[in-house]
């Protein structure tokens, strides 16, 4: 079956770090550009990062520009996002998704707290 998990999420003060991970199965992970989305409560998805298949181009919506970082191991069908100087208003259950694949994750929550 065709599978996104997500993991690594929790509750941290602002200002500190978390590390997610999306471990994907069932499909050619290493040919699929891949995002991190989130959804905080009463609003609507907000995409966060984009990386393309090899790894090598990353893309970061300003919100979390130069806070947010997306990586990925194709050896472990795994995708990262690094989360670094985190705010309250980063607070949202966070999903891994392939657009392409029409494919996502059910998600891991973080909870930044002020």
């Amino acid at each position: 079956d065709v599978q996104l998990v997500e993991s690594g999420g929790g509750m941290v003060q602002s200002g500190g770090s978390l590390r997610l991970s999306c471990v994907a199965s069932g499909f050619a992970f290493s040919s699929a550009d891949m995002s991190w989305v989130r959804k905080a409560p009463g609003q609507g998805p907000e995409w966060v990062s984009r990386i393309n298949a090899g790894g090598t181009v990353t893309y970061q919506a300003e919100s979390v520009k130069g806070r947010f970082t997306a990586s990925r191991d194709n050896a472990k069908n795994t995708m990262y996002l690094q989360m670094n100087s985190l705010k309250p208003e980063d607070t949202a259950l966070y999903y891994c998704s392939s657009r392409a694949l029409g494919i996502s994750g059910k998600g891991t929550q973080v909870t930044v707290s002020s």
